[in-house]
């Protein structure tokens, strides 16, 4: 038995060893997948960082599938792609809704194909202190930023198991790994979504399918609209993120493979101070950061977006099973 136990160390700590050198050896000499003719679905692709994404990804030379509630914007993103020569599909999907999901994915299927890479980028946020919070709003910020998660997977992922061949990407936040003032709803979403691609990530691994990979990016602020408002107390330590540079990062990721970006890297710091400290230095830490008060003058989008969901919303009795 204990012979067992050290011929079992000593193969763990040398396959982490191994990995950690392809690690530090894929940030000298990165190897690029190509992504040519790759069938990518983008949720939230009408604006932000989904439109800037589907853009790129049809630049590389794939089929972009774009899924949006605004149908107007959807369509420009799929419009644009298509004036540039590139390859694109515009479909609108109430992401809050799982009937609408799997209605939409049985029509991708059948008139674009099998899709391959997945990006879970739609979500939404209400900016409101808890006490706040109708049941509407916390039900509805579940239902697009982690119950999509899992309608989309289990909508695409079968495909991608029988030809062990697919990449699943969550588009998480930062308050997925640290909570954040009048956020309770968007953070305890993100937390979940965060949840989600770890677990799914190992359950891929115990089954053998390492041809489908999964890659989970955690940004903070960024400037697309959607926390318009939102200010960082040390600009220049957390300062909010460029849309574009952001995704650079993103693509760059997503084409190495890599499993975990977290945007900037000084929240890798700040992460591991929380794994550590007492709990009430952290809190402190957190106040001294901004997490307290970064969300005061929120305002976010126009509401006229969300409206328009929450009626969608209220007829549905799908969100959040």
């Amino acid at each position: 038995m204990a012979r067992r136990l050290i011929i079992e160390c000593v193969v763990f700590l040398y396959t982490i060893i191994v990995q950690c050198f392809h690690v530090i050896k894929s940030l000298f000499l990165p190897l690029k997948k190509n992504v040519r003719n790759e069938i990518v679905l983008i949720t939230g692709a009408g604006s932000g960082l989904g439109r800037l994404m589907a853009l790129r990804f049809a630049s590389l030379g794939s089929t972009v599938v774009c899924v949006d509630i605004n149908t107007q914007a959807n369509e420009s993103t799929a419009n644009q792609i298509k004036s540039e020569d590139g390859k694109a599909f515009a479909f609108t999907c109430d992401c809050s809704s799982r009937e609408d999901i799997y209605r939409v994915a049985e029509d991708i299927k059948a008139s674009v194909g099998d899709v391959t890479i997945l990006v879970n980028n739609a979500g939404i946020v209400s900016g409101k202190k808890f006490m706040e919070l109708s049941d509407i709003m916390i039900n509805q910020t579940f239902a697009v930023n982690t119950m999509a998660h899992f309608w989309t997977v289990r909508a695409f992922l079968p495909s991608m198991i029988t030809k062990n061949h697919g990449h699943i990407v969550s588009i998480a936040s930062s308050a997925g790994l640290v909570g954040i003032s009048n956020l309770t709803d968007y953070c305890s979403s993100k937390f979940a979504a965060v949840g989600f691609h770890e677990s799914l990530q190992l359950e891929l691994a115990s089954l053998g399918k390492h041809g489908i990979n999964t890659t989970l990016i955690c940004p903070y602020i960024i400037n697309t609209g959607m926390f318009d408002g939102a200010k960082s107390k040390f600009s220049r330590l957390l300062p909010i993120l460029d849309p574009i540079k952001t995704v650079d990062q993103m693509m760059d990721c997503i084409l190495r493979n890599g499993n975990v970006l977290i945007i900037p890297k000084i929240l890798c710091f700040l992460l591991l101070l929380k794994s550590f400290l007492p709990q009430k230095s952290f809190v402190t830490m957190s106040e001294f950061f901004g997490a307290s008060s970064c969300m005061n003058e929120f305002k976010g989008r126009p509401k006229k977006k969300l409206i328009k969901m929450n009626d969608r919303f209220l007829k549905s009795n799908t969100a959040c099973v």
